[in-house]
């Protein structure tokens, strides 16, 4: 099997673990309903950990594009591989997501809410702060970055690796992933997300593309920041491409301070105060 088709069966594995314990947990009359935060958590480590093993010895399992790029950044992966693996890991991500969506046909004609039909595919805020989301998964991915690496630094008992980069996974999830549901992987959040786009059940309701941009760029500067702490703390080495991915972090922050500032002034406006006028006191 080639690297390529690695990456696109990893993937799949990944979302069919990852996605359907979320489906599980939120669709009506599953047997799983209301599971809650650490059973879906629990759900995408084990997703992870599996995903490596099936994997690992044919692609070194990114399945994660963040992943892809964050090695690269410090000369670990080849940039002239990074296109094939972003493509193979958003295919993967894409079919993964549609064996879900029929695993569940079922539930889904069932599931009124919108939102929980758009959580089964790809990530929501509970809050929506545009400055606080892009932090959350720039903040999420540096540690999931940082944490393989220094996983990898470590001898385990054979095949025990895997294991423990899903127990990362999962304490990402119960430390960090409340505030944007943790996508820490751009293929994760597009693969499906068009998937849902795409799909003609009955009441989905949006696919949120105006956020989709959100867990796309935040992991991606977070991967790279990741790797570039590692190498420069641990193993004493600075990349030049810091400096581009601190000052892409400083912009993007910045960019998402002024979305959040215009909208805030949008929403101003269009609150109308009652009229007294003609009114007696």
């Amino acid at each position: 099997m080639s690297p390529f088709w690695g990456e696109v069966i990893g993937t799949m594995i990944l979302i069919i673990f990852g996605g359907g314990v979320v489906a599980g947990v939120v669709l009506k009359d599953s047997k799983a309903a209301a599971g809650g935060w650490i059973v879906i958590t629990a759900g995408w480590g084990l997703g992870v950990a599996l995903a490596i093993y099936a994997v690992g010895n044919i692609s070194g399992a990114h399945i994660n594009p963040a992943v892809t790029i964050g090695l690269a950044t410090i000369g670990e992966f080849p940039w002239s591989s990074v296109p094939s693996y972003i493509a193979a890991q958003v295919l993967g991500a894409m079919i993964g997501a549609s064996l879900v969506y029929f695993q569940y046909s079922a539930h889904f004609k069932k599931t009124e809410d919108e939102g929980a039909k758009l959580a089964v595919f790809s990530t929501s805020p509970a809050i929506k702060h545009t400055p606080s989301n892009v932090f959350s998964e720039v903040l999420g991915t540096f540690v999931l970055v940082l944490g393989i690496l220094f996983i990898g630094a470590n001898t385990f008992t054979d095949g025990l690796n895997p294991l423990i980069v899903g127990l990362l996974i999962m304490a990402i999830g119960l430390s960090l992933g409340g505030t944007t549901g943790y996508a820490i992987n751009p293929a994760r959040d597009l693969g499906p997300r068009i998937v849902h786009a795409l799909m003609p059940f009955k009441g989905k309701g949006s696919s949120e593309w105006s956020y989709s941009w959100v867990p796309i760029v935040g992991p991606v500067i977070g991967g790279g920041l990741g790797g570039m702490f590692y190498a420069a703390m641990f193993e004493g080495i600075l990349h030049p491409l810091l400096w581009v991915f601190l000052a892409l972090f400083a912009g993007v922050m910045v960019y998402s301070f002024m979305m959040e500032k215009k909208q805030g002034d949008e929403k101003d406006k269009k609150f109308v105060y009652p009229s007294f006028k003609g009114k007696k006191a």
